[in-house]
């Protein structure tokens, strides 16, 4: 995966404002932001793998592929729930990715028009879904359209890392949190992708679905 156009601008910046991750770019020249994959098919997998582990994911996801003609939005919003049910998926998740789908289809979500407009719009797109929140809808800002300026406050290794770098692992209060990272601005998802590689070492327990 080759890294954004905007990496180094973002590195350079991130290093030359903050110690702390200057430290932890010199340490961790590896990248993991860029596009990943179909936007319908990351927030679907996104959705059937809320509050269930890595493999059943896997498993439901996989047998939700073989129960349709094709993943797409069409097949999707028009497929009968008893098969989403009979795939694995539950009554709510299959409500849930079939809201996905209706609204990838009849246009009221376009990826195509996501070049033009802000973070906070797009946001507010897919949080409109059911079963979609704001981590959710964050993280696919930042590793599905490689967005370089969103911040995740409510990820719980972000936090994690905040503690361990800032404060000698102590809670930081809020205000203590927006005064750190307000200099990170335009560059903010790139110095959360080095607030996670700090913490490689440290287990983090990930939410499963949306706070």
């Amino acid at each position: 995966m080759s890294s954004p156009r905007y990496w180094s601008t973002a590195t350079r910046a991130l290093a030359a404002c903050d110690p702390v991750l200057g430290r932890l770019i010199e340490n961790h020249r590896a990248f993991e932001l860029g596009s990943r994959g179909d936007a319908f098919q990351t927030l679907a997998r996104a959705i059937v793998g809320q509050q269930i582990s890595v493999r059943a994911a896997q498993s439901v996801w996989a047998r939700l592929v073989a129960a349709v003609e094709a993943m797409t939005p069409a097949q999707i919003a028009g497929a009968d729930p008893m098969r989403l049910r009979e795939a694995g998926l539950s009554a709510r998740k299959g409500e849930y990715v079939q809201d996905l789908a209706r609204r990838f289809h009849d246009g009221s979500i376009e990826p195509a028009a996501w070049v033009d407009l802000p973070d906070e719009a797009i946001i507010g797109q897919l949080v409109a879904v059911r079963g979609i929140g704001r981590w959710t809808a964050e993280m696919f800002l930042i590793f599905n359209l490689a967005r370089p300026d969103i911040l995740p406050l409510a990820d719980l290794g972000l936090q994690r890392a905040l503690s361990l770098n800032y404060n000698r692992g102590r809670p930081l209060s809020e205000r203590r949190v927006r005064t750190i990272t307000k200099p990170w601005a335009p560059w903010r998802s790139v110095a959360t992708w080095y607030m996670w590689r700090s913490l490689e070492a440290v287990p983090v327990p990930q939410p499963e679905h949306d706070p």
